[in-house]
């Protein structure tokens, strides 16, 4: 089993950066897949962006090159950093695991999810 919670959001203004953490705790040792998707009001939860051992690295389309995902295992963390931020990039923000090499883009192919942390862009 493991347990995931996300923090660093907040409001930022168009343009700005923001960092998000994902802290993992429990059989931290077996996952292999870390996600992120995000969601916003009246939308459906989408895929963000994805780092795996055995996998390696995804990116939807509208976040490359502004987004890059990363993970400290020694601090059993996963991190997405945000960068030339949007109004569009407001949603709820959701950090995903499994232990499987994950390379769908679904989020019913992640076992185990964090609460969610918001992040609103606004001038």
């Amino acid at each position: 089993q493991v347990q995931l919670v996300e923090s660093g959001g907040g409001l930022v203004q168009p343009g700005g950066s923001l960092r998000l953490s994902c802290a993992a705790s429990g059989r931290t040792f077996s996952v292999d897949t870390i996600a992120w998707f995000r969601q916003a009001p009246g939308q459906e939860r989408e895929f963000v962006a994805r780092i795996s051992r055995r996998s390696g690295l995804d990116y939807e389309d509208s976040v490359k090159g502004r987004f890059t995902i990363s993970r400290d295992n020694a601090k059993n963390t996963g991190y997405l950093q945000m960068n030339s931020l949007k109004a569009e990039d407001t949603a709820v923000y959701y950090c995903a695991a499994d232990t499987a090499a994950v390379i769908s883009r679904r989020a019913d192919r992640y076992d185990y999810w964090g609460q969610g942390t918001q992040v609103t862009v606004s001038s």
